[in-house]
């Protein structure tokens, strides 16, 4: 029996209806997560004292990373299709590659694509 943990991914509940904004959302949640030290790194850059104003300003940077990497496929961002989302992820593991290795971008991107292939 899988335990609610199981069932969830990058906050999406795999046993209900899964929506192209919540993949959308997801896709945000593990880049955010995944990228999180490589922005850390550029924090002088960002001139920014607070830590909760630096989070917010991450946060807003992977958002507008996503949402420029829709629009460069020919997305979406608002009203995304399944298309649309396999076309970003494909995108974002080729980016991905400079930061990380690739048995983590593809376990990654699998977990996606499981929410992909539910979606609704």
């Amino acid at each position: 029996m899988q335990s609610d943990e199981d069932k969830m991914i990058y906050g999406v509940d795999i046993s209900k209806k899964i929506t192209p904004i919540m993949i959308r959302d997801a896709i945000i949640d593990c880049f955010y997560k995944a990228h999180n030290e490589v922005l850390d790194l550029a924090r002088e850059y960002f001139a920014c004292n607070s830590e909760k104003k630096f989070k917010k300003m991450k946060q807003q940077q992977v958002r507008d990373l996503i949402e420029d990497i829709f629009i460069s496929t020919g997305g979406d961002f608002k009203k995304p299709t399944k298309k649309a989302l396999i076309q970003v992820i494909a995108k974002l593991k080729k980016f991905a590659a400079i930061y990380r290795e690739t048995k983590v971008i593809e376990r990654h991107a699998n977990e996606i694509m499981q929410l992909i292939d539910k979606m609704t």
